[in-house]
């Protein structure tokens, strides 16, 4: 593959574990191992709203870029430089890295959306590319953000091969792992493990809290209010959460969004059944042979797949057949790499 240069923008810092950010840093990996140039630019954080010294600044770093460089911008990011993307689009080849539409983070209130809505419309006008990570953010894009499917191309985050847990705990360990924010809905999570204190469960929430400092503290209070603090163990972010699902028995994660979901394909790769609910790209990645997935934040639904999961052994394994199976069809990262570096050369080119 000929070598080519690239600018990659993210706001605020790459090593922040989140899903995103990580995908980010796998890209950038890969593309240079197949020979990229890739000149990494942080941004000053964005959301809700640019601040004008943010603005100065991120103006001042994006007119030092040479000519016809082809830059990538990470969606937190580029969903709300609408006006700096009218102003660099003849200048610069911008291409936006859309993990989810922004509007669509769950705990915002209808007015914010709105303008999220269209700040990211009018943004992603200005793109000679858009890189969407699940087949579903990219029919999003087409149908609620007029972006026309040829500029679209969807690179799904790639899964590391991984030892399959052997789930035989005893209790049963259920593993989550996200971010401490409302999109995630532990709080759901939560309410149904307390409609089951009578069953042999352990859960073990593995993420950060500080992308939402006053939720997370609410969780716990949560579920020291329940009596549930000795079975409910928030772990924190790991930088390498392998163990965390070879340690487990289930996964279980009922997110009211997902743009894709790392953690259930990774959860997949090591062969747990899963809990979700059906909510954006998740049954892109769970087949239903391996778990079982419930409307969003629907709590009955969700203790029901939960009792039948903890309860029932012989389910359990049926699952974690169907997730060893599901495994072998995950891509890998080189698959990604080569997807996004295919369209960067095109933009490159054109």
């Amino acid at each position: 593959m000929p070598k080519f240069s690239i600018y990659f923008a993210y706001p605020g810092e790459l090593d922040t574990p989140t899903g995103g950010y990580r995908y980010d840093r796998r890209l950038i990996a890969e593309l240079r191992q197949l020979g990229a140039k890739v000149t990494t630019i942080s941004l000053p954080d964005c959301l809700p709203v640019p601040d004008q010294q943010a603005l100065k600044t991120i103006e001042q770093t994006m007119a030092a870029l040479p000519d016809q460089a082809v830059v990538v911008i990470d969606g937190l990011a580029f969903g709300v430089l609408d006006d700096l993307a009218a102003k660099e689009a003849h200048r610069l080849k911008l291409v936006a890295l859309c993990h989810h539409p922004l509007a669509l983070e769950a705990g915002i209130n209808e007015s914010l959306k709105r303008s999220l809505m269209e700040s990211e419309r009018r943004a992603l006008s200005w793109t000679r590319a858009t890189i969407v990570t699940s087949e579903h953010t990219k029919d999003i894009l087409i149908d609620q953000f007029a972006a026309p499917s040829e500029k679209i191309v969807a690179a799904a985050p790639g899964t590391d091969p991984a030892s399959l847990a052997p789930g035989n705990g005893d209790p049963v360990r259920l593993l989550t792992v996200a971010s401490l924010t409302p999109r995630k809905a532990h709080d759901a999570l939560i309410d149904s493990l307390a409609e089951l204190a009578e069953l042999p469960w352990q859960a073990r929430f593995v993420g950060s809290g500080e992308l939402d400092p006053a939720w997370a503290t609410n969780l716990q209070a949560r579920v020291k209010d329940l009596g549930l603090s000795k079975r409910i163990c928030f772990a924190g972010a790991v930088d390498d959460a392998t163990a965390e699902y070879q340690q487990a028995d289930a996964f279980v994660l009922p997110s009211r969004y997902e743009g894709y979901g790392m953690a259930f394909a990774e959860a997949v790769a090591a062969g747990l059944p899963v809990i979700a609910a059906r909510a954006g790209a998740v049954p892109e990645v769970v087949p239903e042979t391996a778990g079982l997935l419930v409307p969003p934040d629907d709590g009955p639904a969700l203790t029901l797949a939960l009792r039948q999961l903890i309860s029932n052994p012989s389910l359990r394994r049926q699952f974690q057949r169907g997730a060893r199976q599901a495994a072998s069809n995950l891509p890998r990262w080189s698959d990604t790499a080569a997807i996004v570096a295919g369209k960067l050369m095109e933009v490159a080119n054109a």
